[in-house]
């Protein structure tokens, strides 16, 4: 099983196979109803081979195609799984996710795979980094409001002494206090001057410390630069000063998690980061709110799922509220910019909700997943356009 990742849904939005099968379902983890996980995943996979039917693919191809799928129609398999899953199939292309958040049940069979769902958990908007430090190791994790997965960073040291040794090796001992790009550090200070008097022993601990902060610095900041999420730290206390002192990524919060990162595991950190940052999440979700409503009636708004679906394919819609509970069937025809839409999908039929906030995440664009009653107005659909 492949992890869900913001690089992960670009690569099935990337995917350019016909057709593409996406299959959702609600899963029990556990009790007696898990029971029912594998008969309503048969009941999708029939309903996904009578939509191949329609597009015109003979029985026995349908079969074929829909394989993958089947196989993991295992006891072991049903035994291990999460809230939802997720299935995408396409003529080389394979993905499946377990996931912690309950779909509804869906079949879409269309030219693009239906992504809507998976971007209420890995938007721009409900994602952060967390760096864990301690002096013998460090781990850089992308988190969401559901799950944290420890990502790999670029000339990211092993541990302080590594880090402290390459260094000297670059740079020379004489230069072993850098100053911050756009940080704290005055170059000015001698080693006692440092976080005040002290021993020469231990100034000179401290003075190796901040200068470890600064590599780990220089390493995130070319993994992260340009983005805005919020990044965490979790460490033993004392770093973080230090780290502070160091850091240069504008949207670091100074409240992170107290502890030593090399004694929890993923879930237990994830269970203390996501009540510091949801905060801002939801801080971000009604100013984006208030903003559509103030513009309203200035041209700049929209709530027209034609007029909205022609505007993404344009690229000119910077924000947009979705609902994640809700489909609306039609065809988009890019030469005509005109927008069909059918009260039932019919065949090569695709969510024009799915495809309006695709376009939008691919193109640049904030993409907030809503229940439907939290729309705005109650419309299906809301944007603002850039111009």
């Amino acid at each position: 099983m492949t992890i869900l990742s913001h690089d992960e849904l670009k690569n099935l939005v990337d995917n350019s196979q016909i057709p593409c099968v996406s299959l959702y379902m609600h899963t029990q983890k556990a009790g007696p109803e898990i029971r029912q996980n594998p008969i309503r995943f048969k009941n999708l996979i029939r309903e996904a081979e009578e939509r191949l039917y329609a597009t015109g693919m003979r029985h026995t191809e349908a079969i074929d195609f829909l394989q993958p799928a089947k196989e993991l129609d295992t006891t072991d398999f049903w035994q291990n799984q999460n809230n939802g899953l997720a299935i995408f199939i396409s003529p080389q292309m394979f993905r499946y996710y377990r996931l912690p958040m309950e779909f509804q049940e869906l079949v879409v069979v269309s030219d693009r795979f239906h992504l809507k769902p998976l971007l209420h958990l890995i938007n721009s908007d409900g994602k952060f980094y967390l760096l864990a430090l301690s002096q013998k190791d460090i781990k850089f994790f992308e988190g969401t409001g559901y799950s944290l997965n420890e990502v790999e960073v670029a000339n990211m040291p092993q541990n302080m002494d590594a880090a402290l040794m390459e260094d000297d090796i670059q740079k020379g001992v004489q230069h072993r206090i850098a100053t911050s790009r756009g940080g704290t550090a005055n170059v000015s200070q001698k080693p006692g001057d440092f976080h005040g008097q002290g021993s020469p022993d231990r100034d000179k601990r401290q003075e190796d410390i901040l200068q470890f902060c600064h590599i780990i610095d220089r390493a995130v900041h070319e993994k992260i630069r340009g983005d805005n999420a919020p990044l965490l730290l979790m460490g033993v206390e004392y770093l973080f000063p230090i780290y502070q002192e160091a850091n240069t990524y504008p949207y670091f919060i100074e409240s992170g998690i107290t502890g030593n990162p090399e004694m929890m595991k993923p879930e237990e950190v994830h269970e203390q980061a996501w009540p510091i940052v949801e905060p801002l999440f939801h801080e971000n979700q009604q100013s984006a709110m208030a903003r559509y409503q103030q513009l309203a009636g200035t041209g700049t708004t929209s709530s027209d799922i034609k007029e909205i679906v022609s505007a993404t394919y344009c690229q000119r819609v910077d924000l947009m509220f979705v609902p994640i509970d809700m489909q609306v069937w039609g065809k988009f025809h890019p030469d005509t910019m005109t927008v069909d839409l059918h009260s039932e999908p019919e065949p090569d039929d695709e969510d024009m909700l799915d495809f309006a906030a695709i376009q939008t995440f691919i193109n640049g664009g904030k993409v907030y997943t809503v229940d439907s009653e939290q729309m705005p107005n109650g419309t299906p659909v809301a944007a603002i356009f850039r111009y």
